[in-house]
């Protein structure tokens, strides 16, 4: 039987009457990557996807799943494997194309592709079905617990669209593809795309057919998004009114922003965790100067560089307050956190010295890391700050720092030995981490795993979480699934991250965890 999970009008919290409609203008570190929905699976390409696009349920401003393009949804009554959606009619893409069950079967089977960013959330299903116009099936191998969470950010395309400007193919970015997807859009979305330049300026203005103009706010008309990646540019240009809006308030600045009239500071603790990822798989490394092994495949290293970080000193100097010590790579918000693996990591530096005199490398080694600039809070500033912090056990780090569009791609081609990541969980379950993070790299699983791990006894446990209903046992296979993630240090987790959202005092909106400004239900007052 379909249940209606929640409907629109009592999911959206920040409804109020119509004021006058405004222009906002939006600023952020980094640029989307880019626009095909299912190429990159990172923040701020989606949340910029969000605006257009549109998945068959989303999560509102406070987090909480509510219906999009589809209205109702349930496990059928008599098949357990099957997932059945119903979906919103009279519904039409930005260029007037009508929405049906024919582009949702062909977006979600576009996301299993091999380019897709998206196909571990998917690795479950069997087939995905029409049985008429306005109904869709999941037949998943087993019954699947999560499956809407899995959808929340997994995009609906138009099939006529797609098929007209050969865009059916998922756009490869690792490998330096252009395609016509990657900048331009037609979505179902509240704001329609009106110009696209990559990392310099994209415009956005309202879809006047949206098919919940009665439903949500919609006081932004115009949304002008710009990429400024120095922090003093993008807070300047907020404290001179040249934007409204900007999503990651340096730390430094956050008083002054606060102090200024007509400018506010929302914080929130945002569900993603900051760490840093090591190959311990290949037998010897490109960038260090060890000759014929890799002292990163050997847990006692690991672990001596996890006790080497002082994380309260970077919560404290680099981040001023604004982050939380991590033991875990996964954030409090997370079905299957643990509060005593999360408060696990220590520093100690005499043990760390011990553990790598015993596990042969006492004299230290060098390595190369490699960081983002635009993409986290401070992020070259706490790598910074570990490479001085792994210089006193002896390992001498050589920083290599870079934008977003430059460094992801190292992870996922497998170019890089030491490197830092940041993850957030948009399911809220443990099973997206350790099915992108943790589960062998293959062609469903595994596409950020940067570590060349491969545990078949770990990865079995893994996708047996996507068809176990009993959800004490499967709770318990999380944890399970966590003590060997933690046992083995395969991260080194640094902090879970806070938010601090700039703005016009004229924007009413609150501070999403997922970090994702949804400007549909913005006010402007």
């Amino acid at each position: 039987m379909l249940r209606t999970l929640f409907t629109a009008a009592t999911a959206i919290a920040l409804v109020a009457p119509a004021v006058q409609a405004e222009t906002l203008k939006w600023a952020r570190a980094g640029d989307a990557l880019t626009l095909d929905p299912h190429a990159q699976n990172e923040g701020p390409t989606s949340a910029l996807a969000h605006q257009i696009m549109e998945p068959l349920v989303m999560r509102d401003m406070t987090g909480k799943i509510v219906p999009a393009l589809a209205t109702e949804w349930g496990p059928s009554e008599s098949d357990p494997n099957v997932w059945t959606f119903k979906l919103r009619e009279g519904v039409t893409f930005h260029d007037g194309a009508t929405f049906d069950s024919e582009d949702v079967v062909f977006s979600l089977n576009r996301a299993m592709t091999p380019d897709s960013d998206y196909k571990e959330l998917l690795a479950s299903v069997a087939e995905v079905r029409a049985p008429d116009a306005y109904t869709i099936e999941i037949v998943t191998n087993g019954p699947n617990p999560i499956m809407p969470s899995n959808l929340t950010n997994l995009f609906i395309m138009d099939k006529g669209w797609a098929e007209a400007n050969n865009a059916t193919k998922v756009q490869d970015y690792e490998g330096g593809e252009d395609t016509f997807a990657a900048k331009n859009a037609n979505g179902t979305g509240a704001y329609k795309l009106v110009s696209r330049e990559p990392d310099v300026r994209t415009v956005l203005e309202i879809n006047e057919n949206y098919w919940g103009k009665d439903e949500f706010p919609l006081n932004v008309t115009r949304i002008e998004y710009t990429p400024i990646q120095n922090a003093a540019t993008r807070v300047a240009a907020l404290l001179s009114g040249e934007v409204d809006f900007i999503q990651d308030v340096p730390v430094q600045d956050l008083q002054r922003v606060a102090a200024t009239d007509g400018l506010d500071v929302r914080t929130a603790p945002q569900n993603r965790v900051i760490f840093f990822g090591m190959n311990i798989g290949d037998a010897d490394l490109k960038n260090d100067n060890v000759d014929g092994s890799n002292p990163l495949a050997d847990v006692r290293v690991r672990r001596a560089m996890s006790m080497a970080i002082n994380r309260d000193a970077i919560q404290q100097v680099v981040m001023r307050g604004q982050s939380v010590p991590a033991g875990m790579i996964a954030p409090p918000f997370v079905n299957g956190w643990n509060a005593e693996m999360d408060s696990s990591s220590k520093t100690d530096i005499e043990a760390a010295k011990a553990l790598m005199e015993e596990a042969g490398y006492g004299n230290g080694f060098s390595i190369q890391l490699d960081c983002p600039n635009d993409r986290y809070i401070n992020d070259e500033a706490i790598c910074q700050a570990a490479v001085g912090m792994l210089a006193q056990i002896g390992v001498t780090v050589n920083l290599d720092a870079k934008p977003k569009a430059q460094h992801f791609p190292l992870i996922s081609t497998l170019e890089t030995d030491f490197y830092m990541l940041g993850w957030g969980v948009p399911t809220y379950d443990s099973e997206y981490v350790f099915n992108f993070l943790v589960h062998t790299r293959t062609d469903k699983y595994g596409s950020w795993n940067g570590l060349r791990y491969s545990n078949p006894e770990l990865d079995a446990q893994i996708v047996a979480l996507a068809s176990e209903t009993d959800l004490p046992k499967r709770n318990q296979m999380i944890n399970d699934i966590w003590k060997v993630v933690q046992d083995e240090q395969l991260y080194i987790p640094i902090h879970h991250q806070v938010l601090n959202w700039g703005m016009a005092s004229k924007v009413g909106t609150i501070v999403a965890p997922d970090d994702t400004a949804q400007f549909k239900y913005f006010e402007m007052n």
